[in-house]
């Protein structure tokens, strides 16, 4: 059945029910195997798992292979937009006629309700990128490690963790130690392991066991690597093997995005070619990744604020994520003094206070909405009450973003502070922002 990729996603979406499924091992395996098993005819890959800065690290990873003159294959998840956005080939994100072709040939080979959305969106990546050459294939996980759909790579050259938290209780686990044992099941005997500093010894030992008991070599932030800051524009990076000085700060805001960079860079001297270190340099300039501490300087949003109001997004949306959002609104507080008001929408799967709790002693005024991802958001009427709760006193609803917008502009209007307003709490959110910006 001729189609484009969203009509046949979507096909894929009703007939299963569910955007993941962690208990489709059997079902999705068949599905390769019919696609002649694409995870074996993949350039030299990289998978990345953890709970907050993956995307941002294979946005790292992707700047150093192309700031050396390389190419790279990149599968990342949610999209913000477009779907296509989730498949990055040799640098281009997929075309529409070949990703409409594949998921047809998924099509006819899946069952139908047999696979969920995103071992589809997987196995369509994995079939793209062993269709066409690059350098080095980046994987992100999309939710834990051990039974996700990336993880099919037999023999990747390098695993990395990202920073751990709590997320996704419901597959994962309620302590540390069960989420960390979760990703870490990307590791490989004899390949190694790039581990960020992680925020708990529980973590950090379940991440030892698992290295241990798999004899796989464990690099970790905070010992074998490290990052440090040189002034207010520059950071060094000592690496086991090699040390790089005078790194310009990255072109993504925040302290923890310093640490995303680290990681990035004690993993590259796993790739299959040298990255340099002007390469480096070039790389901290060039890296992009949308919807994490982005301004929006023009466009239809933007253009319901007063004058000198500025605009951000951000799709952080746990506890750990509240922490680094909240450091840079307390940096923003001390740099000017702005009040900061937020548009604020989550998951039903999210906690609340969790990811609030870090940010409300900096937030003037909260308008609560609705959102619409892979499970259903939370109501605007308990996050708004969730808010009160967290000590934010001026929290109400709104029935859309946009007119959670309207209203504090409306109320802006009559305060003379030039204002920041931070759509938060979701990449769903900030992805509609997006769109309604153009």
């Amino acid at each position: 059945m001729a189609s484009d990729s969203a009509a046949i996603l979507e096909r894929f979406r009703l007939a299963h029910g569910k955007d993941i499924d962690l208990t489709l091992r059997h079902a999705y395996a068949d599905l390769l195997a019919r696609f002649d098993y694409p995870q074996d005819h993949l350039p030299p890959t990289m998978i990345v798992a953890g709970t907050n800065g993956k995307g941002s690290t294979c946005a790292f990873l992707r700047a150093l292979v192309e700031a050396s003159g390389h190419t790279a294959h990149v599968y990342t998840s949610p999209h913000l937009v477009r779907f296509h956005e989730r498949i990055r080939i040799a640098g281009q994100l997929i075309a529409e006629a070949e990703l409409a072709a594949i998921l047809s040939e998924a099509e006819k080979l899946a069952e139908p309700g047999a696979v969920s959305i995103f071992e589809v969106a997987t196995a369509a990546a994995l079939v793209a990128f062993s269709r066409h050459p690059a350098d080095v294939t980046l994987l992100e996980v999309g939710l834990g490690g051990r039974l996700d759909a990336t993880n099919v790579v037999r023999h990747p050259i390098a695993s990395l963790i990202t920073r751990l938290s709590f997320d996704h209780r419901e597959y994962l686990g309620d302590t540390m130690a069960e989420i960390a044992r979760e990703k870490a099941g990307i590791m490989r005997a004899d390949t190694p392991c790039f581990s960020a500093p992680q925020p708990s010894n529980e973590a950090l030992a379940a991440l030892r066991a698992e290295a241990e008991s798999n004899y796989v070599p464990l690099v970790i932030g905070g010992e074998d690597w490290r990052i440090e800051a040189v002034d207010a524009g520059h950071f060094r990076f000592l690496g086991p093997k090699r040390k790089i000085e005078m790194i310009p700060r990255p072109a993504l805001l925040g302290t923890h995005q310093l640490w995303n960079a680290g990681l990035a860079l004690a993993a590259m001297d796993a790739l299959p070619f040298e990255i340099t270190d002007d390469a480096v340099r070039q790389a901290m300039h060039a890296v992009a990744w949308p919807g994490r501490l982005q301004q929006l300087i023009s466009g239809p949003l933007c253009d319901l604020l007063p004058s000198g109001w500025e605009l951000w997004l951000d799709g952080g949306h746990n506890d750990s994520a509240g922490e680094v959002l909240g450091a840079q609104l307390r940096r923003w507080q001390n740099q000017d003094h702005r009040p900061i008001d937020l548009v604020y929408g989550m998951l039903s799967t999210k906690t609340p206070q969790e990811f609030l709790a870090p940010l409300a002693p900096f937030v003037r005024r909260i308008r609560t909405v609705y959102i619409q991802g892979e499970v259903p958001g939370r109501t605007p009427e308990d996050l708004a009450a969730q808010a009160h709760a967290c000590g934010i006193a001026d929290a109400a609803p709104a029935t859309s973003p946009l007119a959670a917008l309207q209203a504090l502009s409306e109320i802006g209007a009559r305060d003379p502070p030039p204002a920041r307003v931070l759509f938060c709490g979701s990449l769903y959110l900030v992805g509609a922002a997006l769109k309604a910006n153009g």
